[in-house]
């Protein structure tokens, strides 16, 4: 269990000053100049340490992808850009760092500049989130008003701007080359890669895209060490991590917590259980909707981590939770996912442009019981057509929640489609 002093996000609820001076009584931004001054090298060495790896999703090593950034200018800008459009359902990690504890971030966005040699950085914040672009934007202006930002940034002797800019609300805006289309002014579809962001991302110039709390928690890791935030988790999957947990628990709740917590114990401590008793359980989704559900009998021994839930053929995802108890219809809950996916497919690609819809309407037949029981292999192909075979990854996202229902539930599946045929059709599911 992670202990008080260690948390990083001493604010998350809000009980405290969110304000400039508020984030400095609690510790942040001191020493920044200090960080600054040791050099790029230093910094990206020290996160490379320290295990981050980035907590958008992909849990990619974060000092890695820093890395890729050139070392010498061919006379073009470098960017960072910090993804706030958060828009993958039951995930709102980002929202609680931004609405609580801004200058996390902002001092995050200033060290990973440093660290990368960029000019600005530009957070990319969903439109609905109207009341976290307002906090963010005084707290921006204060860290302004304060130096901490612009010329001879927190007295760095390095020049550093920080830009908020809001979207329109695509859930492909997440992606990170849809997103700098966006940024850009245009249409949020997504690019072909290669050139990746490092060679040419926003307006064809060297950029990395990082997730808010991969930012946010930079500073603290430099100020306690690497070897401080590697000692919590797994090998290879360390340090502490924002839960969203969501759904059928007795209270809702986004935590602060180490890698690698057992998930029972995560539900049990923090969320006072499954309602109705952990036998009640009987799926969860671990890292939010794009990610394969977990059957009750996995969720015994779950480890909330990158490693364990892959091994597992699902993932951490945003380690957004969302509980299922025994009353939850999973049929239903994964075609209401696969219509969420249908409407936020940008169309680009073909698979993912037909396969959503084609996929939605097949999932719409088996909730009602009224397709044939070989349809379910036909779905499943179709989706490992879609799978990998698009330029971003809206596609796998569709396919993975449906193939982790068959896996888990194919034969609650066809007891319906039998049920249906016989007439037993049970109340809940025609409804």
């Amino acid at each position: 269990m992670l202990k008080d002093e260690d948390r990083i996000f001493t604010n998350l609820y809000g009980m405290h000053d969110r304000s400039l001076a508020g984030a400095k009584k609690r510790g942040h931004w001191s020493g920044t100049a200090g960080f600054i001054k040791q050099g790029r090298d230093w910094i990206v060495e020290q996160v490379k340490a320290s295990g981050l790896r980035g907590r958008g999703g992909a849990g990619f090593p974060t000092g890695l992808k820093w890395s890729f950034m050139p070392k010498q200018s061919d006379g073009r800008p470098s960017y960072l850009v910090v993804n706030a459009d958060e828009s993958e359902p039951g995930t709102c990690k980002d929202r609680e760092i931004m609405r609580h504890d801004p200058h996390t971030l902002i001092e995050g966005c200033l060290i990973a500049g440093a660290a990368m040699g960029a000019v600005a950085a530009y957070i990319y914040i969903r439109g609905e989130y109207i009341r976290e672009r307002e906090a963010l934007q005084a707290a921006l202006d204060e860290a302004y008003d304060d130096g901490l930002l612009g010329k001879n940034a927190a007295g760095s002797g390095y020049d550093f701007d920080v830009y908020l800019h809001h979207g329109a609300g695509a859930y492909i805006c997440g992606e990170e080359t849809a997103l700098l289309e966006s940024l850009e002014g245009k249409k949020g579809m997504p690019r072909m890669k290669p050139p990746f962001p490092a060679g040419s991302g926003l307006y064809g110039c060297p950029t990395t895209v990082n997730n808010v709390e991969s930012i946010a928690v930079v500073p603290t890791i430099l100020r306690r060490g690497a070897d401080w935030f590697a000692s919590f988790g797994r090998p290879n999957n360390v340090g502490t991590k924002i839960f969203g947990i969501s759904g059928h628990v007795v209270h809702p709740c986004v935590v602060e917590e180490t890698m690698s917590i057992p998930l029972k114990e995560l539900l049990e401590r923090h969320c006072g259980g499954v309602r109705g008793g952990w036998k009640n359980l009987k799926a969860v989704i671990p890292g939010g909707s794009s990610v394969p559900m977990l059957t009750a009998a996995q969720c015994d021994d779950a480890i909330m981590d990158f490693d364990w839930l892959r091994e597992q053929r699902s993932g951490l995802g945003t380690a957004a939770v969302i509980v299922m108890d025994q009353q939850t219809d999973v049929i239903k809950a994964i075609w209401r996912l696969s219509k969420f996916y249908k409407h936020e497919s940008c169309g680009q690609c073909t698979p993912c442009r037909e396969g959503t819809g084609w996929m939605m309407r097949v999932m719409d037949r088996l909730v009602k019981g009224e397709a044939e029981v070989e349809e379910i292999d036909m779905l499943l192909s179709v989706t490992k057509q879609v799978e990998g075979h698009t330029i971003c990854a809206l596609g796998d996202a569709a396919a993975w929640p449906i193939q982790g229902l068959v896996r888990a539930f194919r034969d609650e599946i066809e007891d319906r489609l039998k049920a249906k045929k016989t007439g037993r059709m049970g109340a809940m599911a025609a409804e």
